[in-house]
């Protein structure tokens, strides 16, 4: 059975109030605080419309009913505006992001900001390095038989490690070796690299074979076999801000799923380009989740997705408000990667 209009205003109007107070709506408040235009009786018939529709329910024997997640998706999908950030919150985001000093900072200031402006548990994805580019390669000699390989990719994060080389090798051999990775692998996506990385050794001079066959394997290991990626996670204490229906009433499956780095990547770090992806309650795979909201989106310098964020909360969540600040946030971090 399709909801007319009437009803729909009804279920907006519950959600909203189940949100901004934390308490089961009845007929008689709905009537008083919107402008619905009919009588508490008709309010109630509708009311028991999207009960019986499985869109709200009664949690005690009070008269008052809450949404259940099939009516938060129903208002998120065709009810809910989203709320347009004021001047402020905008000039207050790109300040806040544009003091970053590195891409840490990035990180780290991206998810207490989430956490502050939604107030709910934040998680940010750190730029992966699978889907990043080469920005520039750099060797530092340590000794004439050691040296620091230094990866820099487009999105700011940095990749380090030492090479033991077969050979004692010259200053000015070094030069040759740096200038030669930096033509054949700057611009590349990591994950496109392997063939370079293999040429680089059948086209170097004789005397340099030893050594980039050497560089070669550490190369592979750091821009194509580390797959271990890095989360940030701020803002857990919002968790208890919530009534005694939130989460069913136990915060510990939650608290037990955040500490899971496998699973935070699994929330966020799966979106594809230009999407914002809402889960609600039953619609996370996670068990441990089946009582929370997700509201995801990926970021990153123009069209290239490199990273996902997102927040965590009760499903009874400011969907308008905070689909709007992920978006924006999501939007100002990726024109900082890109400036960068």
């Amino acid at each position: 059975m399709g909801l007319d209009d009437r009803k729909l205003a009804v279920l907006r109007a519950i959600v909203e109030d189940y949100v901004a107070t934390q308490e089961p709506v009845g007929s008689k408040a709905l009537v008083e605080r919107h402008q619905l235009g009919v009588s508490p009786a008709t309010v109630r018939n509708d009311m028991a419309v999207l009960e019986e529709e499985g869109y709200i329910r009664q949690p005690h024997t009070s008269a008052g009913r809450v949404p259940t997640d099939r009516g938060y998706r129903l208002f998120v999908d065709r009810l809910s505006r989203v709320k347009p950030l004021s001047p402020a919150e905008r000039r207050a985001i790109e300040r806040f992001l544009a003091g970053a000093v590195d891409l840490d900072d990035v990180v780290h200031r991206t998810v207490r900001l989430l956490a502050q402006l939604t107030r709910q548990v934040a998680v940010v994805q750190y730029p992966s390095l699978a889907r990043s580019r080469v920005r520039h390669l750099e060797l530092v000699p340590i000794s004439t038989t050691r040296l620091m390989l230094v990866v820099i990719a487009d999105t700011g994060r940095v990749e380090q490690r030492l090479v033991e080389l077969p050979a004692p090798i010259l200053a000015d051999d070094v030069i040759d070796l740096r200038r030669t990775i930096n033509e054949k692998l700057v611009g590349i996506q990591l994950s496109e690299t392997p063939p370079l990385v293999q040429a680089l050794i059948e086209e170097s001079v004789p005397h340099l074979r030893p050594a980039m066959t050497t560089l070669s394997t550490v190369l592979l290991e750091t821009l194509v076999e580390r797959h271990e990626e890095r989360i940030a996670l701020a803002g857990t204490a919002n968790l208890a801000r919530g009534g005694l229906l939130d989460f069913q009433g136990s915060l510990r499956p939650v608290l037990e799923a955040l500490e899971e780095e496998v699973v935070l990547l699994k929330l966020i770090g799966e979106v594809e380009p230009s999407t914002l992806r809402v889960r609600i309650g039953d619609e996370n795979e996670i068990d441990n989740l089946r009582a929370a909201s997700v509201v995801s989106t990926g970021y990153g310098p123009g069209a290239t997705i490199v990273g996902g964020m997102g927040v965590l909360g009760p499903t009874r969540m400011d969907y308008p408000g905070t689909i709007a600040t992920v978006r924006a946030v999501a939007r100002y971090v990726g024109e900082l990667l890109a400036q960068n």
